[in-house]
C-alpha cells in the first residue's frame, strides 16, 4: 500500500473532501475475526478494498516519483440486503443485485474497475479535534467520461492464494488484524482444531455482470 503505518512525527496528508475519479486497485481478505459492535460481540468475515485517485498525485518516495493518493475501507463480506457491501456495490453498479446474483459474488472482479468516489471529512469520536477522511459514497463513472489509466499495480491477497511478500508489505494494523483471523491461524497452524469457517460470498461467478 502507499500508506504505511509509521510513527515518524509527521502527519499523513488528508485527502481533500470532494468528488474524485478513482479506480479499485486493492483487495485484501482480512478473514473471520471477532469484533464488538455496539457492545455486542460478533464473528464476521471481513475484506478490505482499496482505491487509487489517479488525478491526485504526490511524491511519497523520490525513487518512485509521483504516485496517486489512495483510500481504503473495510467491509463485512456479505451480500445480505442490509449489508454495507451490498449497498456500496449497488450504488457503484447503478442497480441492486437480484437474489440469484447475491448468492455468490467474487469481489476480486472489482480490481481495475473505475468509479467516482465522494470523500468526506469527519471528526474522530474519541477525539473530535482530530479529523479523518472517509468514503461518503461510490457511484459509476458518468457516461462519456473516460477514466484515467491505472497507476498502481493491482494488489490481491487471499488465503487460498497466499503471498507472504504481499502480506509483509502491508501496514502493521492490517497485518495484526489478519493474524487474529481464523483463516490465518489455519494457514500457519494447519493442524489447529480451530479451523476457519468458509468465507461468505468470496468465490463467485466470474461472468456476473458488474
Amino acid at each position: 500500500m502507499a500508506i504505511n503505518a509509521t510513527n515518524n512525527g509527521t502527519k499523513r496528508e488528508l485527502i481533500p473532501s470532494g468528488n474524485y475519479v478513482a479506480r479499485c486497485y486493492q483487495m485484501i481478505e482480512i478473514g473471520t475475526v471477532n469484533e464488538t459492535i455496539m457492545g455486542t460481540p460478533k464473528t464476521l468475515t471481513k475484506v478490505r478494498i482499496g482505491w487509487e485517485l489517479p488525478t491526485e498525485l504526490r511524491v511519497f518516495d523520490e525513487t518512485k516519483g509521483e504516485q496517486p493518493l489512495v483510500i481504503s475501507k473495510e467491509y463485512t463480506l456479505s451480500l445480505n440486503e442490509k449489508s454495507n457491501l451490498r449497498k456500496m456495490l449497488a450504488s457503484w453498479r447503478g442497480k441492486d443485485f437480484t437474489e440469484e446474483e447475491a448468492k455468490c459474488f467474487d469481489v476480486t472482479v472489482l480490481v481495475g474497475i473505475p468509479c467516482m468516489l465522494n470523500i468526506i471529512h469527519k471528526p474522530k469520536k474519541t477525539d473530535p479535534s482530530q479529523i479523518f477522511e472517509e468514503i461518503g459514497s461510490i457511484s459509476a463513472m458518468p457516461k462519456g467520461m473516460m477514466p484515467a489509466e491505472q497507476i498502481l499495480k493491482p494488489f490481491v491477497l487471499s488465503y487460498d492464494n497466499w503471498n507472504e511478500e504481499k502480506f509483509n508489505s502491508l501496514p502493521d494494523f492490517i497485518k495484526q488484524k489478519m493474524q487474529g483471523s481464523l483463516e490465518y491461524t489455519a494457514l500457519k497452524t494447519p493442524n489447529s482444531k480451530h479451523m476457519p469457517v468458509e468465507p461468505e460470498n468470496l468465490n463467485g461467478e466470474d461472468d456476473l455482470p458488474f
